[in-house]
């Protein structure tokens, strides 16, 4: 076998397909492989330097490959398009991974444990059964207005719309609407569950509670950002850490003009949202006078909606540097 530096692993769920190059960056190796047959693969594989797109399983095999003793490098999925040559198959993939691990300025995602996976998780769970609370708290009101049996927003305000509806629908209606009232017990009851796991975490993790100290950040979003972001200096200022979760805005200059848009929206979706809902209620405080200066001022200037994600990428740069500082907030 010839010598292989550097190999590009383009992953899916049953065939995988690697591409290496040797040290004149020719290639090396190029290969498509069963499921079955990577660790096989690897295993003969003198020790070398592997590249996989961070996806869902890309944690998994960079576990696996690395207790075949090679080095594991995660490429963000959007850093390695530009590589892609024209077409589209797996051999192109797989060697534009490659291509683009051997890039100097290249930045990559951290193998997580399973530990670590399996907390992530929790907060992926949650989420989606909040989204399942919403929507049957929204079905059973829709349902109810149908027969004119109007009720107001919340999950809490479900109880007394049903004993409305009770003397208002028909007999099949209500006990339909009462199917779906019993779901949404068992989801309150699951999601009470989850929510005792997050503050668990929250308490024994020195870091969330140095988090929570800031105005705007709660026992949730501190736990989110500790869990999704387990090595905060892989980021090389808190400029780029709020760029990763999408606060800063795009832009497109050109000719020493600058030209910036709406933010980016890319990176993580969960902790952009958390941010701008804790910044949100804090900008509702500071409209009743309880705020710094220097956000009373810009709202006087600014919208509200637009102020509080300013102050959300505010709150993310200043995340950043309480986490690798090790420093609780202070005011000033």
């Amino acid at each position: 076998m010839k010598e292989v530096i550097r190999v590009g692993l383009d992953t899916s769920k049953h065939v995988f397909q690697v591409y290496g190059v040797d040290r004149l960056e020719r290639m090396a190796a190029c290969r498509q492989l069963s499921r079955h047959q990577v660790e096989k693969y690897f295993a003969a594989l003198p020790p070398t330097v592997v590249g996989l797109e961070a996806c869902g399983a890309s944690h998994y095999w960079g576990r696996v490959l690395r207790e075949l003793g090679h080095e594991v490098r995660l490429l963000p999925p959007q850093y390695v398009k530009p590589y892609v040559k024209r077409g589209k198959n797996d051999r192109i993939d797989a060697e534009a991974i490659c291509e683009a691990m051997g890039r100097p300025s290249m930045r990559f995602v951290p193998v997580k444990s399973a530990d670590e996976q399996a907390a992530v998780m929790l907060l992926s769970v949650r989420d989606l059964l909040i989204k399942q609370r919403t929507m049957l708290a929204n079905a059973i009101r829709g349902h109810a207005a149908e027969f004119g049996v109007i009720g107001a927003k919340g999950v809490g305000r479900i109880a007394d719309l049903l004993v409305r509806a009770r003397e208002s629908v028909p007999k099949l209606a209500f006990d339909l609407m009462a199917v779906l009232a019993g779901q949404l017990e068992v989801l309150e009851i699951q999601l009470g569950k989850l929510e005792k796991q997050l503050r668990a975490c929250h308490r024994e993790n020195a870091r969330s509670q140095r988090l929570a100290t800031m105005p705007g950040i709660g026992s949730v979003t501190a736990v989110a950002m500790v869990l999704r972001v387990p090595d905060p200096t892989v980021f090389h200022s808190g400029r780029h850490f709020a760029s990763w979760i999408g606060l800063t805005p795009r832009e497109h200059s050109t000719a020493g003009k600058q030209r910036l848009g709406k933010i980016s929206r890319e990176g993580d979706e969960t902790l952009r949202r958390l941010l701008v809902a804790g910044a949100t209620s804090v900008v509702k405080l500071a409209k009743r006078g309880k705020g710094p200066a220097w956000l009373l001022a810009l709202l006087k200037r600014r919208p509200a909606k637009v102020v509080a994600v300013a102050l959300a990428n505010k709150m993310a740069r200043i995340a950043w540097a309480m986490m690798v500082s090790g420093e609780v907030y202070r005011a000033r």
